[in-house]
């Protein structure tokens, strides 16, 4: 792995990967309309991760596939994908879905919640609550309690799971064990980072979840402009070295311990955007990291 100041250098084995694997600028300029329909299919890349049990089911009109392995469980997860609030499934993300089940050794929930433009803000927020509550009610029908629920996401499904937490404790409903906020978007179009100057900044990602309403100062769309994370439960914020959120989501881990969270925080150098989803040959050590951290936050809340 690459040194820590060494981070925003792509890694050799990424750069030979994107030469034989062009796929244009999608984060920082949009989804072209063909790319678009196929990055919300059924299928996506394959996983070689065997899980027992996995079913399709419905929560108050929201569709949710559940993976769970036999024998005990030492969670419930929460999946929230990714996909810039406008693409994704949980059909494409399912390899993601089955490596956090076999990590964690956990029941994973992956939510299909509806995608802007056309159904903007709040309306995906508003599915993921859905299913995030039920699962709370719902823990005894896998044999675990309230306080085993995690929530977990990567990019704009990482600002998806800290934004259910906050809606969470804002409501004050029971708390969740823990959130897995993976490369996350968590600051509005405005904001500056570094990151953003190196790798591009998706402004165009707001536009379309904002549906045209300006969302500054809205802590549920933008996690950033909450005036407190007071209360918030214990964060692993897993970034890459050669992302444009790299910062924000550093930024964030920050703001959490100043305001007395426990975060766990690490970055993989000279990987980009979405090496997770990807499978790239960084993601092997980045599962087990995940992993670790939900099976001895998930061990602590069982005693």
């Amino acid at each position: 792995m690459q040194a820590q100041d060494d981070e925003g250098i792509l890694d050799p084995w990424v750069v030979e990967w994107l030469k034989t694997n062009p796929e244009g600028d999608w984060v920082t300029e949009g989804f072209p309309p063909e790319i678009r329909e196929l990055a919300r299919g059924p299928v996506g890349p394959p996983s070689d991760k065997q899980i027992d049990q996995v079913t399709d089911d419905v929560v108050d009109g929201v569709p949710i596939r559940i993976y769970r392995g036999n024998g005990p469980q030492t969670g419930l997860i929460v999946y929230f994908h990714g996909g810039a609030f406008v693409v994704g499934s949980i059909g494409i993300m399912d390899n993601v879905a089955r490596e956090l089940a076999h990590a964690s050794g956990a029941v994973v929930v992956s939510v299909e919640y509806r995608l802007a433009p056309e159904h903007p803000y709040p309306a995906g927020l508003d599915d993921c609550e859905k299913v995030a509550r039920w699962a709370l009610e719902s823990a005894s029908r896998f044999g675990l309690t309230p306080a085993s629920v995690v929530f977990a996401g990567e990019s704009a499904g990482g600002n998806l799971a800290t934004a259910v937490a906050l809606r969470l404790r804002d409501a004050d409903a029971t708390s969740v064990a823990g959130q897995v906020l993976i490369y996350p978007c968590t600051d509005g179009p405005l904001a500056s980072y570094p990151s953003r100057e190196q790798f591009g900044n998706a402004t165009w990602v707001w536009d379309e979840y904002g549906g045209g309403h300006d969302l500054a100062g809205d802590p549920y769309a933008i996690p950033m402009h909450a005036t407190s994370l007071k209360g918030l439960p214990p964060a692993l914020v897993v970034l890459a070295g050669c992302d444009l959120l790299r910062d924000e989501g550093r930024a964030y881990a920050a703001r959490l311990r100043a305001d007395g969270v426990d975060v766990d925080e690490v970055c993989y150098p000279g990987q980009p955007h979405g090496f997770i989803n990807h499978g790239f040959p960084a993601a092997a050590p980045a599962w087990e990291q995940i992993g670790g951290w939900l099976r001895s936050l998930l061990g602590a809340s069982a005693t």
